[in-house]
């Protein structure tokens, strides 16, 4: 565990060097003052649509850095490195995922909060919308950062990334977008279903592509 938390500080202070700890926030607050300007200042529609807006939104944020994930230490031999030390893959993709989380979901749930001030969305609304970035953004990072693993090496990996991403990710936003809405709790429960079986699958999944792609 403590060869975790030390690999992911590294990766946290590497995004944060790198000013990318902000580019979800700032795309995020970009989106929500574009969008009234797009579908009209009409409140009722804004506050129909506007979290399902922010869902897509979350996830787009999720992918500006999936480029630099994998990809620079891949180049630059960090992770054979990494390896030589007798550390596996699979902590290694762990830790980036904590640290991808920890750089993009808790500052885009608090970026959510302004965003959805300027939506008009209602306060049961918001507390819904929060619920369920907590669950799903771990799930968005894990999705990221395993294409990332995937497409490390290849030309314009940054785009093939989100071509890859953008349909695996439907679900997610299919039962995030439905917890605003549904009273019940099931789309809550399927999104926490889905969110655990992306992040229990990303590690494994991501140090099997890293291998593959050593050899």
């Amino acid at each position: 565990m403590t060869m975790l938390w030390l690999l992911a500080a590294r990766d946290l202070r590497q995004a944060w060097a790198s000013a990318g700890l902000w580019l979800p926030v700032a795309f995020l607050l970009l989106v929500a003052s574009l969008y009234p300007f797009a579908v009209g200042p009409d409140a009722a529609l804004l506050a129909r649509t506007g979290g399902g807006m922010i869902w897509i939104a979350a996830l787009l944020a999720s992918l500006l850095p999936v480029d630099r994930l994998v990809a620079p230490d891949r180049d630059a031999g960090v992770l054979d490195q990494i390896a030589l030390r007798g550390i596996g893959e699979e902590m290694v993709v762990m830790a980036r995922l904590v640290a991808h989380w920890l750089g993009f979901g808790p500052p885009l749930m608090i970026a959510t909060l302004p965003a959805a001030a300027l939506l008009k969305l209602e306060a049961a609304t918001i507390a819904r919308l929060e619920i369920g970035l907590l669950i799903g953004t771990p799930a968005l990072a894990a999705l990221g950062l395993l294409v990332a693993t995937l497409t490390a090496g290849l030309r314009s990996s940054g785009a093939l990334a989100g071509l890859l991403a953008l349909p695996l990710a439907v679900p997610l936003l299919i039962f995030g977008a439905g917890t605003l809405g549904d009273g019940s709790g099931a789309a809550l429960k399927f999104l926490g279903a889905a969110a655990l079986l992306l992040v229990a699958i990303t590690p494994f999944a991501g140090g099997a592509a890293i291998r593959a792609g050593r050899e």
